[in-house]
């Protein structure tokens, strides 16, 4: 995504092969919409504790779930295998069962809906030539990724099939990271499907503002997996109060692990300590980057699109906030992962429309 980002080209006549087709454009940001979801049903698993409930990657019959009650109790007997079972959910009765086997089976259905939705209407508008050159070999790297996507979801789910009661941390980062990843491709893909007028505006920012706009595009990134990480640890049921951690800005425990780079990964106090202050770092560089635009951009849209995103990260904030002292309720819970993908969504526009301004 950056090395898109960065590249891009600023004239009118450096973006004419992007398709300049409402159609197009449209069904980028209906994939996108159906990523969105995808994220939030997705959180919606973990946070419900469903995700090793189907304990079989089946990518093609595993869109038919269990239909008679034997098909449910042979799924039931293969989810009793499992430590998460015997460890935590001991005595848990078929009903029980079936609430969570439905979340798991949401998130992966959807995930194949996703993959139909693109490759259809790929194919329509590439047969007709509304798709064609470097444009449609991105939408086709996209695709890719949506696939490799789908074997990075069951890679995190076999990390707690045996020796865990839960996904591995990193794992379950990589996988939402590259659902993100997916998410600001589209979402970029669809701002250059649109008219040119859309895509380009001749107006003034600096060198240094289009920088700071992509270390924010970072920086939110960052903030996302580290999101990830406090998600994988349940670190979010600790230190369930705001601004202080146990009573302290800085609380004790923060690198009393061997070697010290596991306690960034590992330890819960360091994983929470570091989210809280990525998010401060992202609020005041959003709030440092709108005033400068304020002040010295001509293009009122990227003052608008940098305003759109301060509003959203502070938003994300609050909503974090109160889901931490809550102490991670479902809705809070899957209200701040939604605001996550927001976040990114608004972040991936806002660069788009600082790069294709020019810079003095």
């Amino acid at each position: 995504m950056v090395a898109l980002a960065v590249s891009v080209p600023r004239t009118a006549s450096a973006t004419s092969s992007a398709p300049a087709n409402r159609a197009v454009q449209i069904w980028l940001a209906f994939v996108a919409t159906l990523v969105f979801a995808m994220v939030v049903v997705g959180g919606a698993t973990r946070l419900t504790d469903s995700g090793l409930s189907i304990t079989e990657w089946q990518p093609l019959l595993g869109a038919i779930p269990p239909l008679s009650e034997g098909d449910w109790h042979a799924a039931f007997e293969k989810y009793k295998a499992i430590p998460e079972y015997s460890i935590v959910n001991a005595g848990m009765s078929l009903e029980a069962f079936k609430a969570i086997y439905w979340w798991e089976w949401s998130h992966r259905f959807l995930g194949r809906f996703i993959g139909i939705a693109f490759a259809l209407p790929f194919l329509f508008f590439w047969l007709t030539g509304r798709l064609r050159g470097w444009f449609a070999v991105k939408c086709l790297g996209v695709f890719a990724l949506g696939g490799l996507q789908g074997a990075i979801g069951w890679y995190m789910v076999k990390s707690g099939l045996v020796d865990r009661i839960d996904v591995s941390q990193y794992r379950l980062a990589l996988h939402l990271l590259t659902a993100f990843s997916i998410l600001s491709l589209l979402v970029w893909l669809a701002l250059d499907a649109g008219p040119a007028s859309d895509r380009v505006r001749l107006r003034t920012v600096t060198v240094g503002q289009r920088r700071t706009a992509l270390a924010l595009f970072l920086l939110v990134f960052a903030q996302s997996g580290l999101g990830a990480l406090v998600a994988g640890l349940k670190a979010g049921l600790t230190y369930n109060t705001w601004p202080l951690m146990d009573g302290k800005l800085v609380p004790d425990g923060l690198l009393v692990q061997a070697p010290c780079y596991i306690n960034f990964f590992e330890n819960v106090t360091t994983v929470q300590f570091d989210h809280r202050m990525t998010a401060y770092a992202v609020v005041a560089l959003a709030l440092v980057h709108l005033w400068s635009l304020i002040r010295s951009a001509d293009d009122e849209r990227i003052v608008g699109t940098a305003g759109l995103l301060t509003a959203c990260v502070l938003t994300q904030m609050l909503i974090g906030i109160w889901t931490l002292v809550s102490g991670v309720p479902l809705p809070l819970g899957l209200a701040h992962q939604a605001g996550a993908a927001v976040v990114i969504a608004v972040a991936t526009l806002h660069l788009h429309a600082i790069t294709r301004a020019a810079a003095r």
